[in-house]
């Protein structure tokens, strides 16, 4: 008898173009879901005769009581090594193995400088402009040359993200609770005596952590307004490094020139968020890890990791 895989949230419908599915044929039978279900209801009407799931990053949440909802799952396979929306100890409790997939940190570095770049030189309202038949030239760009990059964060993204900004002219400086000056002058940067020294002395700001308990809001409004009205803040790590609110408000009353955003603490971001309206937000729908090499990689192990499982040996599996 087949087993039963879906694939969720292919929002582009290239999962099944971006692995060898094949090589599953007669095995498993496999499905793809393009349509993000919200209502759990209708993704558990969706899913529920299905051994195996495949997920992308964070999409659709897989918790305890997902899990004790799908009473057939054997297999659950997400992209990357990380996923902070799966309950990997309540999937293993329940017998479910869950495994990952390696993931490039090029893709997210490379979108990083385009929000970074969007911003500076104002390339929404000067493409907008020029579309519609507004002035010719209507703004000023920021330099990067010779202004301050901080970096919070200098992990393997945020050390990639350090090298472009030294190759721009820049000066780079990089904070975070465990960073040593060490580790800081190997990237060719120099560490920041505190958050708030960085928040102060940057033009630019990117964030590059993990999200946690002990990182969650770790930018508020004390923070925000520590920064330069001047200076850009970029966030392609996780929306819940910032307080919401704070940043709304930051960007409403000018307590900064503006945002270039990635990730949201609701995906997809609601039609009517206020983010949506914002002239000084650069806003785009999570595209950080979204290009064909990392697609490649991600589909690509995930059909490995069926078939090593379905030989009883299963591979890469989260801890």
């Amino acid at each position: 008898m087949k087993l039963r895989c879906a694939v969720l949230d292919d929002y582009q419908g290239v999962a099944l173009a971006s692995g060898d599915w094949g090589s599953l044929a007669g095995r498993v039978d496999v499905r793809v879901l393009r349509e993000h279900l919200t209502d759990r209801d209708t993704l558990i009407a969706a899913v529920q005769d299905c051994e195996i799931l495949v997920v992308m990053r964070e999409r659709t949440p897989v918790d305890a009581t997902l899990l004790a909802r799908l009473p057939r799952l054997r297999l659950l396979v997400t992209s990357g090594m990380r996923n902070a929306s799966v309950d990997v100890a309540a999937a293993r409790a329940r017998g479910v193995t869950v495994c990952g997939t390696a993931s490039s940190p090029a893709p997210p570095t490379e979108l990083t400088w385009a929000l970074l770049l969007g911003l500076a030189r104002h390339v929404p309202a000067e493409t907008r402009a020029l579309r519609e038949g507004g002035p010719w030239q209507s703004t000023v760009g920021a330099d990067l040359a010779g202004r301050t990059l901080g970096l919070v964060g200098l992990g393997k993204i945020g050390a990639r993200v350090a090298a472009v900004g030294l190759a721009f002219g820049m000066h780079v400086c990089a904070w975070s609770p465990n960073l040593t000056e060490e580790r800081a002058a190997e990237h060719g940067v120099r560490l920041a005596r505190g958050k708030r020294e960085l928040l102060a002395d940057s033009d630019f700001v990117s964030l590059h952590m993990v999200l946690s308990d002990r990182t969650r809001d770790l930018l508020g409004e004390p923070e925000l307004r520590a920064m330069r009205p001047h200076a850009y803040l970029v966030n392609t790590s996780r929306a819940g490094l910032v307080d919401g609110g704070a940043l709304l408000r930051a960007l409403r009353e000018g307590w900064i020139a503006g945002a270039g955003l990635d990730v949201y603490d609701t995906e997809p971001l609601p039609a009517d968020d206020p983010l949506r309206s914002l002239p000084n937000l650069l806003a785009l729908p999570h595209l950080g890890y979204v290009t064909e090499g990392n697609y490649a990689r991600y589909f690509g192990q995930a059909v490995e990791d069926i078939e090593a499982f379905l030989k009883g040996a299963p591979v890469r599996e989260l801890a």
